[in-house]
């Protein structure tokens, strides 16, 4: 196990950075707001890394703090006012001709869009398992679940999203 003083700020940025911003996105929908809950993450874990005790893994805590930081920020009453700004649009693969290059972003902005409409317990757990790629035991660690109910709104929120996603694709 690693303590606090294996850690090395820069590191923990480099290795999980992306994962941070992925996921700040996938809740605020703003990648400008992103980079900004991405900045904060990366204060907090840097000024309570002390705390950090080993019961997860590293990347597991992290994304904790991330969610709890989307989660807060979603409340306030600041991002209430705010107007959201265009979509994040994310580059087409070079090799594709220009029509399957447009079909290949539809595809992806329905699918964000129908993630994005599930309810937040859902939404998390999907998030986590797909977009963060952690294991069950880490999304049960990181929403602070058991796993047991990890797994089963895994499958309703499956469920819910062949549901809306029937016909659209």
């Amino acid at each position: 196990m690693q303590t606090e003083n294996d850690y090395e700020i820069e590191d923990l940025v480099r290795t999980y950075g992306n994962d941070v911003l992925r996921t700040a996105y996938m809740y605020v929908k703003d990648i400008h707001i992103a980079e900004d809950i991405f900045q904060d993450v990366f204060i907090k874990v840097n000024n309570h890394l002390h705390t950090f005790q080993g019961n997860s893994s590293i990347k597991t805590w992290i994304l904790r703090i991330t969610i709890n930081t989307c989660k807060d920020y979603i409340k306030s009453a600041y991002h209430r006012k705010m107007v959201p700004m265009e979509e994040f649009i994310e580059d087409s693969i070079v090799s594709e001709s220009e029509f399957d290059a447009v079909e290949r972003e539809e595809t992806i902005h329905t699918v964000k869009e129908a993630v994005m409409a599930l309810p937040e317990h859902y939404r998390s757990v999907i998030l986590c398992v797909y977009f963060d790629e952690l294991s069950m035991d880490e999304t049960a660690k990181a929403l602070d679940l058991p796993v047991g109910t990890v797994k089963s709104r895994l499958a309703r929120a499956k469920e819910k999203l062949k549901e809306s996603m029937e016909g659209r694709i």
